[in-house]
């Protein structure tokens, strides 16, 4: 194999690769199968292409435009790490309260089906194009310096999109396997977690602008 070919492939696998293991589609299904309890298959379905939608559109407009936007409305990676750690932290709040399946009725969900839903915000993002996830893509864009090396950056994103989607789409058959009692079980384990989490964007984010130390 020409040296040539050999940097093209390693250059896509590890494009590829970092860009879905940040993403991380599969560490999202607890959340998803929880914020979704009381919907139907076709709208879970439907939750599932507008995060994997948000995903791919979020980290698109990044990779091309990212440091751009950044300028234009001077804010920086750690603002956005701060704010993503915010949202996520109000998510998890609610989940720790069941607030989602305890104070909803029937008409207030018929109500809010033509609102934005969970697969746009927070599914979408921050928990799939995340900060991490936005970085990562423009750090990788930031090194290319040929045509080639450009394309593996947008199929990765492609790639991982419409993975995240069937993955999220399959997530419905965790229900049956865990049962109503075991849903909100993890609904509560879950956003414990996603605290923990949000705590840790802000914490990064307040890191990067020297408000407290670096962790080792």
């Amino acid at each position: 194999m020409s040296p040539e070919w050999k940097a093209v492939i390693e250059f896509s696998l590890v494009t590829v690769s970092s860009i879905f293991f940040i993403v991380d589609p599969f560490a999202t299904i607890p959340a998803f199968v929880v914020m979704t309890e009381t919907d139907s298959a076709t709208k879970r379905a439907r939750m599932a292409r507008q995060a994997a939608w948000t995903c791919f559109l979020v980290l698109t407009a990044f990779a091309f435009t990212g440091s751009v936007i950044f300028k234009m409305f001077s804010v920086t990676l750690p603002a956005f790490k701060i704010g993503g750690g915010l949202l996520l932290f109000m998510v998890a709040m609610d989940m720790l309260q069941a607030r989602r399946s305890t104070q909803e009725s029937a008409e207030e969900r018929q109500a809010a089906s033509g609102k934005e839903e969970v697969g746009i915000s927070p599914i979408g993002i921050p928990m799939l194009a995340g900060p991490g996830a936005i970085s990562t893509v423009m750090v990788l864009m930031a090194q290319t310096k040929h045509w080639w090396q450009v394309a593996p950056v947008f199929g990765g994103i492609a790639g991982t999109a419409l993975a995240s989607y069937y993955i999220l789409a399959g997530a419905n058959r965790v229900r049956g396997l865990l049962g109503e009692i075991g849903i909100r079980v993890l609904g509560r384990l879950m956003g414990l977690v996603l605290v923990a989490i949000a705590v840790q964007f802000v914490l990064n984010g307040l890191a990067d602008v020297g408000v407290i130390p670096k962790s080792a």
